[in-house]
């Protein structure tokens, strides 16, 4: 159905008049004597009868204005809707974060809803290795990841992370006797491989060993046993502000203790809201920089 066809049958019978709805849908009168023509001739129903007095509703045509009216407002909501979707003002974003982005990722998507509301968002904590797959599939929109990806993925830097020792008490040991007296606390494999992967980059480049090793969950089980003296871990300087006051954070100091934890994507496949979001957050980064 022609919506424009509907438009003048509603413009002409709030008018009533050939004249005065032709002005308003901005339009000569004998072109909208043509579109009513069509329309009834589509219908195979009389609308208006023609008098002195103007343009009158039939019967017929009194029955099926409330539900052109509702067609238009439906088309004209339909184009409003789609234009907000066009400028990547409303939509969806899925986005995941890891152990380097637990404060960052929040943060951003607060600041990125307060700008864009009527997005829909999901947060998801997933390693690293298990976005960079759901980025490249098309399953993630964002990613906040430790290290850069492999191509097609792109990368933006946000900051650079760095390994701190985390203690249950204030004692001025080296990290080699904190590793000898207690177990070295890590998450399993499957949770925490980048991290593992980082952890034993540094321990090996700095010819340190851990005698004893202890696998667990996730970072609020470390902190626990942390604190109940069940051994040490060494966790990204980035997830030490959810540690309670009084645990003891030593920087430590060597070879491989940093890497860069930025945001990634797939620029392969078009996505308005997504663009939204990495501009956002690219600019919020430049400013915090300069």
């Amino acid at each position: 159905m022609n919506i424009k066809l509907l438009k003048a049958f509603v413009m002409l019978a709030q008018k009533g008049n050939y004249n005065e709805a032709a002005q308003a849908l901005c339009i000569t009168q004998p072109a909208l004597s043509k579109q009513i023509n069509l329309l009834e001739s589509m219908l195979n129903i009389h609308l208006f009868s023609r008098g002195r007095h103007g343009a009158q509703l039939t019967p017929s045509g009194q029955q099926l204005l409330a539900e052109a009216e509702k067609v238009i407002n439906q088309a004209d909501f339909f184009l409003q809707h789609a234009a907000r979707v066009a400028k990547g003002i409303e939509g969806f974003i899925s986005i995941g974060f890891g152990l380097s982005t637990f404060y960052t990722a929040p943060h951003c998507i607060a600041r990125f809803r307060e700008q864009f509301p009527a997005v829909a968002i999901t947060l998801e904590d997933i390693p690293s290795a298990q976005q960079y797959a759901l980025l490249t599939h098309g399953e993630l929109q964002i990613g906040f990841v430790r290290v850069p990806p492999k191509a097609p993925l792109h990368f933006h830097p946000l900051f650079e992370d760095r390994l701190v020792l985390v203690t249950p008490q204030d004692k001025a040991l080296t990290l080699d006797a904190w590793l000898k007296n207690l177990p070295l606390l890590r998450l399993y494999t499957e949770r925490g491989r980048g991290l593992n992967a980082q952890i034993d980059l540094f321990l090996q480049s700095n010819q340190l060993y851990a005698p004893a090793m202890q696998e667990v969950e996730d970072i609020q089980t470390i902190l626990a046993l942390v604190i109940a003296g069940i051994g040490v871990a060494l966790l990204p300087q980035s997830v030490v502000h959810i540690a309670p006051p009084t645990m003891n954070v030593i920087a430590l100091s060597g070879n491989n203790l940093s890497w860069q934890v930025g945001i990634a994507w797939n620029n392969t496949i078009p996505d308005l809201v997504r663009d939204n979001f990495i501009k956002m957050v690219i600019e919020h980064n430049r400013q915090n920089i300069d």
